[in-house]
């Protein structure tokens, strides 16, 4: 009754709607029963894809009931083209929803493509950053060993220069030892030295140390009181607990107490009184002042002469002042002119700067309502003339895939066409065999019956009247079978139509929805798959365009 909140979305945690029991009255057939084969996530909630599927039964029930009845050849036949033309429109429309789930796979396929060559690149691109790493680490391993064997070879010719004329020199013991990288010091291992093999050289070796009776002996040769332990344990200032811990408020006492301790020692201090000086101290002497100057007085003469000098002083220094700041205002002409006109302004130039001011805004918004609808009609321009281009692409797109289609027909109908002929051709060939041998024949039996051969004559006369009653049995074993044939189509057409006037709309529409569910829903799901993602990606462009577009506006 008050509030929830959870980790999780709805959609996580929705379930099929409950779909209650339904029961059908006799003769009625409910249109919501066409959305029976609709389940949640799959159809429900209904999309632009599934109304279009609800129209399209609608539209087919209208048309089931405008279908005249078969009561008279003349509506038989109407009722024949209709379903025919029915048909070739539910196939044009099957083949428009195969074109279009064809462009969707080729553009995934596209896309899966596209991103498969992408993937390469990057193996391509990391397999290429690897191998320069290898070579770059190969050539600086390279230039390392090329610069190491290059120091090398530059020590030996040091060396060699510095004895070039191959003379032998005495061995400088003072030399060597005064230098500790010299052999003295340092011997190197390719000269038969190896400072691992006598490592213990090196190690201390004592009696009393290392043998058992050297020990005793040492023990012995102590006083006593050396091995006697004498440790004075300090008393804990803390009080200790039973379990031989320290606690914290027993520290916290103990620093709070020295702190006091280290204060009041500080405070003792201070009220210690000062020793007296002692009575042996020297008094330093003051130091004498310097003795009076005494100035001699003037002449009158002198005095006005001073005071001449002191007037035509200040009279210099004033006018250089004035020079000064004359030459400062010429400079500040513009400046001191701005500061009267913005500080010193009578009330009428105030109001003009004002007038002028609202002139100038009223420009300004003028101008910005003009490009305001200036951008408006540009924008429903550009509006009229999208949706015209669209509409002209969209209809010549059309007109060429039926020119496409109609160049398709036409071939196959010259196909046929000739084929036709060719079969005619054929059979017209095989006819006239025929009538060449028929007439053979026919000149054979004319003149075996001429003959004087009776035996000849009436063998032949038997093989004819066999021929003659084969080929009748024949034509009437083909004629009992066509009309067998006939009878039988007769009573299928009958029983087809009893089932048709029996099968109520229901079932008809059990047929229609599993075309739909075959053929139609999937193409469906992915189209409301798409538009879901499309919606719920638009309000976070909304967002984003509001954020970028709130300071402009």
């Amino acid at each position: 009754t008050l509030e929830i909140q959870t980790d999780y979305r709805d959609g996580e945690a929705q379930t099929d709607p409950y779909s209650p029991q339904y029961i059908v009255r006799s003769g009625s057939v409910p249109e919501i029963l066409a959305l029976a084969t609709l389940t949640w996530g799959r159809g429900l909630p209904a999309g632009q894809a599934e109304m279009e599927i609800i129209d399209r039964i609608r539209e087919k029930r209208a048309w089931e009931a405008a279908l005249p009845p078969m009561d008279s050849p003349s509506n038989t036949a109407k009722r024949l083209k209709m379903m025919e033309a029915m048909e070739r429109k539910e196939w044009a429309y099957r083949e428009e929803e195969i074109d279009k789930l064809q462009k969707v796979r080729m553009e995934v396929f596209k896309t899966l493509q596209k991103r498969r060559e992408e993937n390469q690149k990057k193996l391509d691109a990391v397999r290429l950053k690897n191998q320069w790493q290898n070579y770059q680490k190969a050539k600086q391993e390279k230039m390392r060993k090329i610069q190491h064997d290059c120091a090398l070879m530059l020590r030996k010719l040091i060396a060699k220069r510095k004895n070039c004329m191959g003379k032998l020199e005495r061995r400088d013991i003072i030399k060597e030892y005064n230098d500790f990288s010299s052999q003295a010091y340092a011997p190197l291992s390719r000269f038969g030295f190896f400072p691992d093999g006598n490592s213990d050289y090196y190690v201390v070796k004592n009696f009393y140390l290392n043998t058992f009776a050297g020990l005793c002996e040492l023990e012995e040769s102590l006083q006593h009181s050396v091995s006697q332990i004498k440790n004075k344990i300090s008393k804990p200032t803390c009080t200790i607990s039973e379990s031989g811990y320290i606690r914290k408020s027993a520290r916290l006492e103990a620093v709070l107490a020295q702190v006091h301790q280290a204060i009041l020692e500080k405070k003792n201090k201070l009220k210690e009184p000062k020793k007296p000086p002692p009575v042996c101290e020297k008094v330093e002497s003051s130091v004498p002042k310097p003795p009076t100057l005494i100035l001699e007085k003037p002449s009158i003469e002198e005095e006005e002469i001073d005071l001449a000098v002191i007037c035509l002083q200040k009279l210099l220094r004033g006018r250089a002042l004035q020079n000064m700041m004359f030459e400062g205002k010429e400079k500040r002409v513009d400046l001191i002119q701005e500061l009267r006109t913005t500080h010193a302004l009578q009330e009428e130039g105030q109001l003009l700067l004002e007038a002028e001011k609202q002139k100038t805004l009223s420009l300004q918004r003028q101008q910005d309502s003009q490009m305001h609808q200036l951008s408006a009609l540009e924008r429903d321009l550009a509006t009229v003339e999208g949706r015209t281009l669209g509409n002209i692409l969209d209809f010549l797109s059309k007109e060429l895939v039926r020119l496409q289609e109609e160049q398709k027909i036409h071939a196959l109908v010259m196909l046929a066409e000739r084929q036709r002929r060719m079969r005619e051709a054929e059979e017209a060939g095989r006819r006239q065999l025929e009538e060449d041998r028929r007439e053979e024949e026919d000149e054979l039996f004319k003149q075996a019956r001429e003959g004087d051969c009776w035996d000849c004559s009436s063998l032949t006369i038997d093989t004819y009247l066999e021929d003659i009653i084969l080929s009748s049995m024949e034509r009437t074993a083909e004629e009992q079978a066509r009309e067998e044939i006939q009878k039988r189509a007769i009573e299928i057409n009958d029983i087809a139509y009893e089932m048709e006037s029996r099968r109520t709309r229901l079932q008809s529409e059990e047929i229609v929805a599993e075309l739909v569910y075959n053929f139609l829903i999937p193409e469906a799901e992915k189209s409301f798959m798409r538009e879901r993602v499309r919606l719920s990606q638009r309000k976070h462009i909304y967002a984003a365009h509001r954020i970028i577009h709130k300071g402009t506006e």
